[in-house]
């Protein structure tokens, strides 16, 4: 059975009420039984989030205090460079606690992880746009035009 991997650091970017991107950081630090801890960082400082990952469907959600997130774990395995693609996408709702309150959008976001030679190998499916790993350049601090 393949996982989400933890601990681990993901780029994340989000679009809510058709307003443009807003870029971050997802960090995933534990998962026990299926309730995730971990945080979220869009504006410079981690704020604490707790959910819940469901291995078999790959289903993951979270709460921060200013929005729920919920989306689907997609694995592409790139072996010419030993190289596991993690992403997630899925929609979001701004909370009260928020100065977007009521308003939903969706998210992406991805890591990458080494894989050796042998091993268990991720299904196959078609690889998403290059764009939805740009998230992951985010994570390990890459610049962006």
């Amino acid at each position: 059975m393949i996982t989400l991997p933890v601990p681990s650091r993901w780029g994340v970017s989000a679009e809510v009420g058709g307003r443009p991107l807003i870029w971050g950081t997802v960090v995933f630090n534990s998962i026990e039984g299926n309730k995730i801890n971990g945080t979220i960082n869009f504006r410079g400082a981690p704020i604490p989030i707790q959910g819940y990952w469901t291995e078999n469907s790959r289903q993951i959600s979270f709460d921060s205090p200013y929005a729920t997130f919920a989306g689907n774990l997609f694995i592409y395995d790139d072996p010419p460079i030993s190289t596991r693609h993690y992403l997630i996408n899925g929609r979001l709702s701004m909370k009260p606690t928020s100065m977007l309150a009521g308003e939903y959008g969706t998210w992406v976001a991805s890591t990458n992880a080494y894989i050796s030679g042998g091993g268990q190998s991720a299904s196959q499916e078609q690889m998403p746009p290059v764009g939805a790993f740009t998230t992951s350049d985010y994570a390990e601090g890459a610049p962006h035009r």
